[in-house]
């Protein structure tokens, strides 16, 4: 048994839903492991991870718009506002979703359906630098 520890820093300039899929294969490919278990987990507590469709970005932009209708920014409806009108409604988004994802992989290949990828949610509108500890382990 083997295992490895790496980060990666993702970074985003708005709300927005972004792909790491080639960064997460590229780390298991350059890992030494064949077949095993990666962990992705996300430092923060206003941005998530989730695995997605990536063939039709059409489905990204309707979850981006079904989340701001779910989770409105509007002030008034927050006690917590003096980080700004995005802070309070990314932290109800980040609980609705995930930080953290296990994925499969054999042969060094993500273990994802055809139309699968792993994303970063982003739901600040300020850029951030968002930190993502991975952990490879297997044989």
């Amino acid at each position: 048994m083997k295992q490895n520890f790496t980060k990666i820093i993702v970074e985003t300039n708005k709300q927005k839903i972004i792909e790491i899929t080639d960064q997460i294969q590229s780390i298991i490919k350059s890992s030494g492991i064949r077949d095993g278990l990666v962990t992705l987990y996300i430092k923060h507590t206003s941005a998530s991870l989730m695995i997605q469709e990536n063939a039709d970005s059409d489905v990204l932009r309707d979850i981006e718009k079904y989340f701001d209708r779910l989770v409105p920014m509007n002030e008034s409806d927050y006690i917590h506002r003096t980080e700004g009108p995005d802070d309070m409604p990314a932290h109800i988004k980040s609980v609705l979703t995930s930080t953290h994802l296990s994925i499969p992989f054999q042969a060094k290949d993500l273990s994802l359906g055809t139309w699968q990828g792993i994303f970063l949610f982003e739901h600040r509108i300020n850029p951030s630098s968002r930190t993502i500890e991975i952990h490879v382990i297997g044989e």
